[in-house]
């Protein structure tokens, strides 16, 4: 017992050294795990601030308005069937150009053949009886001068005379009106042109008349074509006719065409804010088909200057609250504003407005639901919104 006391204090030191470096060792890892902790949340804050694109507003870009047109054939008439039938034969087919007056198919009627002749043997009696009342009617004049029928009897000849004279124009009418429709049995050409459509066959009942009827065929005159373009209100005032304006088609890649601007409907649609104008485009080389897509360019040069203390902006740096339009803009600290603008000009990718200054950050393509002091990492893409 007294040799074990005597050992204790020396077996008690190691112990004692063995519990501090055991105790250093775990505030050494629980420090460090601190320390870790605290750079994971503050790197966790620095990822959830958001990167954003800013822009500089303000530069002057060439007044030019890009906008979609269609292309239409400067004459187009569906053809339909003015008699009932079956078509017998038909001449041309689809691109085939035409002449005014050829003969594009022809249609067998004989219902209206029936007619026609049963009108022609009603004309030949009613001729027939004409021609004896009035034979009849002569005699009775005749008689009357030398007082051997009474003036009665005379003007009932000639009234009957009269009668059978209007039932015979109006058999020659009937004649001529099955005639003329019997002339629809040949489906002609309107004008010049080429054929851009065919809708029927050898065989294929014809029914005219009806509101279901399609046309037989449709002819196109494509020597010269219009291009209609609805264009924004902001620049009908600096419209004119004869302005020029360029335009380009998705099946001529590589080629520029000019057409000049030739009427405008002259009124702004509620609905769409926009004017229809008409451009026309010479056409005899037969580049362009109608019906095609076309891209419109118009340049204005620099005719209009830009609204007092206006600056320009991308279009996708715009924000529709429901105050009105506005933008974000980024400060030195990296928090965000929200600020109104006033919109002077919409030029399509780019918007000229009023409210920012030159030196402002514009945060590009914001997020929708960005709001007044965000914290955002700004990035500056170009010194303006005109690189």
């Amino acid at each position: 017992m007294s040799d074990f006391a005597s050992s204790s204090p020396s077996f008690r030191k190691p112990l004692l050294a063995g519990a501090a470096v055991f105790a250093l060792i775990l505030a050494a890892g629980a420090a460090y795990r601190i320390q870790q902790r605290s750079g994971l949340h503050e790197q966790s804050e620095a990822a959830a601030i958001p990167s954003v694109d800013v822009i500089h507003p303000g530069g002057v870009a060439s007044n030019t308005l890009v906008l979609p047109g269609r292309l239409q054939a400067w004459f187009q008439a569906p053809v339909y069937a003015r008699t009932n039938g079956y078509l017998r034969r038909w001449y041309v087919d689809i691109g085939q150009p035409v002449k005014a007056g050829q003969v594009l198919a022809e249609i067998d009627t004989p219902d209206v053949d029936q007619q026609l002749s049963a009108a022609r043997a009603a004309l030949a009696t009613a001729n027939a009886q004409r021609n004896l009342a009035q034979t009849t009617s002569n005699r009775w004049d005749r008689l009357v001068a030398q007082n051997a029928v009474s003036q009665q009897d005379a003007d009932e000849r000639r009234g009957n005379f009269a009668a059978r004279e209007a039932m015979r124009n109006e058999a020659s009418a009937n004649v001529q009106r099955l005639q003329t429709v019997s002339g629809f049995k040949r489906i002609v050409a309107p004008f010049d042109g080429i054929v851009t459509s065919r809708s029927t066959d050898i065989g294929a009942l014809i029914v005219a008349g009806t509101s279901t009827t399609q046309p037989l065929f449709t002819v196109s005159d494509v020597t010269r074509l219009r291009i209609y373009v609805s264009v924004p209100q902001a620049y009908v005032a600096r419209l004119r006719e004869g302005t020029t304006a360029e335009f380009t088609v998705p099946d001529q890649p590589g080629k520029t065409f000019r057409a000049q601007l030739a009427r405008s409907s002259g009124s702004v649609d509620p609905e769409s804010g926009a004017m229809l104008v008409q451009l026309v485009y010479d056409n005899h080389a037969g580049l362009l088909k109608p019906g095609a897509y076309a891209q419109v360019t118009f340049d204005f040069g620099t005719s209009q200057p830009a609204a007092a203390g206006a600056v320009r902006i991308p279009v996708s740096a715009l924000l529709f609250r429901h105050e009105g339009s506005a933008v974000a803009l980024a400060d030195a600290q990296g928090r965000v504003r929200i600020k109104p603008v006033t919109i002077t000009t919409d030029f399509g990718n780019e918007l000229e407005v009023i409210g920012l200054q030159p030196s402002d950050q514009v945060i590009d393509n914001p997020a929708d639901d960005i709001r007044t002091g965000d914290r955002v990492k700004a990035t500056l893409q170009r010194k303006n919104a005109h690189a």
